[in-house]
Protein backbone atom coordinates (compact mmCIF):
# COMPACT_ATOMS: atom_id res chain seq x y z
CA UNK A 1 0.00 0.00 0.00
CA UNK A 2 2.87 2.54 0.76
CA UNK A 3 4.70 1.62 -2.31
CA UNK A 4 1.85 2.14 -4.58
CA UNK A 5 1.14 6.05 -2.74
CA UNK A 6 5.03 6.62 -3.11
CA UNK A 7 4.82 5.50 -6.97
CA UNK A 8 1.68 7.74 -7.64
CA UNK A 9 3.04 10.52 -5.93
CA UNK A 10 6.09 10.24 -7.92
CA UNK A 11 4.02 9.72 -11.28
CA UNK A 12 2.21 12.98 -10.13
CA UNK A 13 5.14 14.77 -9.77
CA UNK A 14 6.37 14.00 -13.07
CA UNK A 15 3.31 15.12 -14.51
CA UNK A 16 3.48 18.64 -12.81
CA UNK A 17 7.31 18.80 -13.69
CA UNK A 18 6.46 18.05 -17.40
CA UNK A 19 3.53 20.39 -17.42
CA UNK A 20 6.03 22.76 -16.19
CA UNK A 21 8.24 22.47 -18.42
CA UNK A 22 6.28 22.79 -21.34
CA UNK A 23 4.80 25.96 -20.20
CA UNK A 24 8.34 26.97 -19.45
CA UNK A 25 9.34 26.50 -23.46
CA UNK A 26 6.00 28.06 -24.10
CA UNK A 27 5.19 24.69 -26.19
CA UNK A 28 1.35 24.12 -27.27
CA UNK A 29 1.51 28.37 -27.62
CA UNK A 30 -1.44 29.64 -29.83
CA UNK A 31 0.13 31.65 -31.97
CA UNK A 32 -1.81 33.94 -34.47
CA UNK A 33 -0.98 36.57 -37.06
CA UNK A 34 -1.15 39.75 -35.14
CA UNK A 35 -0.77 42.72 -38.10
CA UNK A 36 -0.54 43.05 -41.76
CA UNK A 37 3.44 43.62 -41.15
CA UNK A 38 4.00 40.20 -39.74
CA UNK A 39 1.91 38.61 -42.61
CA UNK A 40 4.49 40.04 -44.58
CA UNK A 41 7.63 38.82 -42.80
CA UNK A 42 6.18 35.17 -42.82
CA UNK A 43 5.75 35.54 -46.39
CA UNK A 44 8.90 36.89 -46.87
CA UNK A 45 10.77 34.12 -44.41
CA UNK A 46 8.45 31.18 -46.74
CA UNK A 47 10.07 32.70 -50.44
CA UNK A 48 13.06 34.53 -50.69
CA UNK A 49 11.76 37.76 -52.38
CA UNK A 50 7.89 37.55 -52.17
CA UNK A 51 7.35 41.17 -51.43
CA UNK A 52 3.61 41.20 -50.99
CA UNK A 53 1.31 44.27 -52.13
CA UNK A 54 -1.96 43.02 -50.94
CA UNK A 55 -3.25 40.99 -48.67
CA UNK A 56 -6.12 39.56 -46.54
CA UNK A 57 -5.84 38.43 -42.79
CA UNK A 58 -7.95 36.16 -40.95
CA UNK A 59 -9.95 37.88 -38.46
CA UNK A 60 -8.67 35.49 -35.74
CA UNK A 61 -5.31 35.88 -36.86
CA UNK A 62 -4.59 31.50 -38.12
CA UNK A 63 -4.24 32.34 -41.77
CA UNK A 64 -3.86 34.79 -44.66
CA UNK A 65 -3.83 35.33 -47.94
CA UNK A 66 -1.05 37.42 -50.17
CA UNK A 67 -0.46 38.71 -53.50
CA UNK A 68 2.85 39.92 -54.72
CA UNK A 69 4.05 42.54 -57.77
CA UNK A 70 4.14 39.51 -60.23
CA UNK A 71 0.39 38.06 -59.18
CA UNK A 72 1.51 35.57 -57.19
CA UNK A 73 -0.54 34.25 -54.24
CA UNK A 74 0.57 32.97 -51.15
CA UNK A 75 -1.71 31.28 -48.40
CA UNK A 76 -0.28 31.13 -44.76
CA UNK A 77 -2.08 29.25 -42.31
CA UNK A 78 -1.28 27.85 -38.87
CA UNK A 79 0.63 24.59 -38.38
CA UNK A 80 0.93 23.93 -35.17
CA UNK A 81 3.45 25.99 -33.41
CA UNK A 82 4.58 27.68 -36.55
CA UNK A 83 2.91 28.84 -39.91
CA UNK A 84 2.76 27.07 -43.25
CA UNK A 85 3.11 28.79 -46.58
CA UNK A 86 2.50 27.75 -50.34
CA UNK A 87 1.91 29.40 -53.41
CA UNK A 88 -1.49 28.88 -55.04
CA UNK A 89 -1.35 27.81 -58.55
CA UNK A 90 -5.47 26.94 -59.04
CA UNK A 91 -8.54 28.57 -57.75
CA UNK A 92 -9.70 24.72 -57.99
CA UNK A 93 -9.80 24.37 -53.78
CA UNK A 94 -11.47 27.18 -52.98
CA UNK A 95 -15.10 27.49 -51.76
CA UNK A 96 -16.58 30.77 -50.85
CA UNK A 97 -19.11 31.24 -48.03
CA UNK A 98 -20.17 34.61 -47.44
CA UNK A 99 -17.53 36.40 -45.63
CA UNK A 100 -15.76 33.00 -45.21
CA UNK A 101 -13.14 31.36 -47.98
CA UNK A 102 -11.96 27.99 -47.53
CA UNK A 103 -9.21 27.44 -48.94
CA UNK A 104 -6.34 24.57 -49.93
CA UNK A 105 -3.11 23.99 -51.87
CA UNK A 106 -4.22 20.88 -53.32
CA UNK A 107 -1.43 18.82 -51.25
CA UNK A 108 -3.31 16.52 -49.32
CA UNK A 109 -0.61 17.00 -46.86
CA UNK A 110 -0.80 20.64 -46.23
CA UNK A 111 -4.54 20.54 -46.07
CA UNK A 112 -7.12 23.52 -46.35
CA UNK A 113 -8.18 26.29 -44.40
CA UNK A 114 -10.98 28.05 -43.43
CA UNK A 115 -10.43 32.24 -43.49
CA UNK A 116 -12.81 34.60 -42.03
CA UNK A 117 -11.54 37.32 -44.24
CA UNK A 118 -14.80 39.63 -43.94
CA UNK A 119 -15.78 41.86 -46.84
CA UNK A 120 -12.51 40.99 -48.52
CA UNK A 121 -13.70 37.23 -49.04
CA UNK A 122 -15.65 37.89 -51.83
CA UNK A 123 -12.91 40.09 -53.57
CA UNK A 124 -10.33 37.56 -53.11
CA UNK A 125 -12.58 34.27 -54.25
CA UNK A 126 -12.97 36.32 -57.72
CA UNK A 127 -9.01 36.94 -58.01
CA UNK A 128 -8.45 33.39 -57.63
CA UNK A 129 -9.85 33.16 -60.29
CA UNK A 130 -7.77 34.48 -62.65
CA UNK A 131 -5.03 31.60 -61.35
CA UNK A 132 -6.86 28.94 -63.46
CA UNK A 133 -8.06 25.63 -63.03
Amino acid sequence: MTAQLIQAGASLLAILALAWLARRLDLGADVRIRNEDEARQLAAEALCGFDAEDLALDRAGIGALLRDRMGRVMLLKRHGAHFAARLLDSHSHARLDRNFLTIGSGESTFGKVTLDLGDKAQVWASSLRRLGN
